[in-house]
């Protein structure tokens, strides 16, 4: 994989001139924060050498590299799934490129089902923990010491002071807010009832199919703050007979655009 890394930074510092601090990865129908990026340089996923290309609607396929106030930023336009057929190190491998660009802060997004009974269609919930039911690890295999431990602790992957600064600037701003555990799985079908009720019993209070394995790797690989945003696209009670679809997730999360946008902004100045 290092040769790998090494191949993809090269090029990518060929581009970009001043470093970035915070990567930024954008979910399903969460792409337009990219447009906010002043002075941007634009490299397409196709472009970069051993990147994944993404595949799904809602994800663009763009790194968008520029600044944010006075924070140097990368922003992921799309990312990558396990349900595409890429590897656990393939969806991931963007976030050891990040980091080796020089980000330490990481706030990534996802759109999600809402498992908890008391969140709405458009509510943020700032992830303060996850469940990996993805059946898969990305730090399966051989380590590299020099990347980072064999065994990383989990506890407080989701940093709580940006929990919490987050939840302040949501509630400053009238965002419908939340604050949850997020599980993943693996998809690309959506859950059954049965599995809706299990999640819940077992203490999630949204369900995706992303987000855990970038993050294994943020703490693996020595991000210093890690931030989790959800955008509840869907309740998913199990309790409606009503079938969720990819079109409609994606048009409940441009309907929370202005809250998440706003959001996303503020975390960046103020972390």
């Amino acid at each position: 994989m290092k040769n790998k890394l090494e191949q993809a930074l090269a090029m990518l510092r060929g581009r970009i001139a001043t470093p970035p601090t915070v990567a930024v990865v954008l979910g399903s129908g969460l792409g337009k924060f990219a447009d906010q990026v002043e002075d941007p340089v634009v490299v397409e996923y196709h472009d970069i050498p051993h990147f994944p290309v993404s595949t799904v609607k809602g994800h663009s396929g763009r790194l968008v590299c520029g600044r944010v106030g006075d924070k140097q930023v990368a922003v992921m336009q799309g990312r990558f799934h396990y349900y595409e057929g890429y590897s656990m190190t393939e969806v991931t491998f963007p976030i050891r490129v990040l980091r080796g660009l020089g980000c330490t802060d990481l706030i990534i997004t996802n759109a999600s089902g809402g498992l908890n009974r008391i969140y709405a269609l458009g509510d943020l919930m700032v992830m303060t923990d996850h469940i990996n039911h993805m059946g898969d690890n990305p730090l399966r295999g051989l380590n590299d010491e020099s990347v980072g431990p064999r065994f990383p602790p989990m506890q407080g992957a989701y940093t709580p002071a940006l929990v919490k600064l987050a939840m302040k600037i949501g509630r400053e701003i009238g965002a419908p807010m939340q604050k949850g555990v997020y599980v993943a799985v693996s998809g690309p079908n959506y859950e059954t009832a049965a599995e809706l009720r299990a999640f819940r019993i077992i203490g999630a209070d949204a369900v995706g199919m992303s987000t855990v394995p970038e993050v294994l790797v943020a703490v693996h690989g020595g991000y210093k703050r890690i931030c989790g945003i959800s955008c509840v696209t869907d309740m998913a009670t199990g309790e409606s007979h009503e079938n969720v679809n990819h079109e409609a997730v994606i048009a409940a999360a441009a309907s929370a655009q202005p809250y998440f946008l706003a959001l996303i902004r503020g975390l960046i100045e103020r972390m």
